[in-house]
């Protein structure tokens, strides 16, 4: 005759080994229903694509350094990051801010390679700089109603105020002493920027397109977005602050 408590014991652990019924049913189906990692991994992939075009496109992008126009704030060859988000909140530019933008009209001659269909793929989901973009890296100098000028050798002037700018290049004058662009006094249209380059010797930005279709100012709306950081390479990371530059120059008076 058998031991009742020693039966108990052995029917226990059974069940709690090997349960039937409808609840062990379920246990040993959803163990069957696992899927191999390899069949998940195209689904985590899609993902992460969806994922960094996202990112691209509403919060950071990869922007590449193609000349020396911004040094010695940025050399050739760095890797910035573009806040794009900040725009959607209907914020504009502001004096001083370093941005990215889309070639307003023709200031980039230079044809551009074609791209192949790698850097094109990764370029539209934010892993490479968008090559096939014609966009240019400048200072936002003056905003709509201000009023920039420059003589010769500067100081440069925003709403008659003399500015003190460290982040031009060593060696250059604040604006161009070489007879091109060294002498100007614009007021900027309401929705326009004026944009100069930290190399002033050394960067054609507003100052020498103002006979294009916008007379050298830079529509807002063809602004992708604010640098902010230096991402490449690490040993140059840095973050890109607003300069104190900007911070005595009086607002622009008002237009009658």
């Amino acid at each position: 005759m058998g031991d009742p408590m020693a039966d108990a014991v052995r029917e226990r652990d059974a069940g709690e080994t090997g349960k039937t019924g409808p609840e062990g049913a379920e246990q040993q189906g959803g163990r069957r229903a696992q899927r191999p990692f390899w069949q998940e991994l195209p689904i985590l992939v899609v993902v992460a694509l969806v994922l960094a075009l996202l990112l691209k496109t509403f919060l950071l992008q990869a922007f590449s350094i193609p000349s020396g126009s911004m040094q010695n704030t940025l050399q050739l060859g760095d890797r910035v990051l573009v806040d794009k988000l900040t725009p959607w909140f209907g914020a504009e530019p502001e004096r001083g801010e370093v941005v990215v933008f889309h070639d307003p009209d023709g200031w980039l001659d230079e044809p551009l390679d074609d791209p192949n269909p790698l850097q094109t793929a990764l370029g539209f989901i934010g892993l490479l700089p968008p090559d096939g973009e014609k966009n240019l890296i400048k200072r936002v100098v003056g905003v709509g109603g201000d009023t920039v000028e420059c003589q010769d050798d500067g100081p440069l002037k925003v709403n008659g105020k003399a500015l003190d700018e460290p982040y031009v290049f060593p060696g250059n004058t604040p604006c161009s002493s070489d007879g091109r662009g060294g002498r100007f006094k614009v007021t900027v249209p309401e929705g326009m920027l004026w944009m100069m380059g930290d190399h002033r010797q050394d960067s054609e930005d507003s100052r020498y397109h103002q006979d294009d279709e916008n007379g050298g100012f830079v529509p807002v709306g063809a602004v992708v977005g604010r640098a902010v950081v230096v991402g490449w390479p690490v040993t140059r990371w840095a973050t890109l602050p607003v300069p104190d530059a900007f911070d005595d120059v009086p607002a622009a008076p008002a237009r009658r």
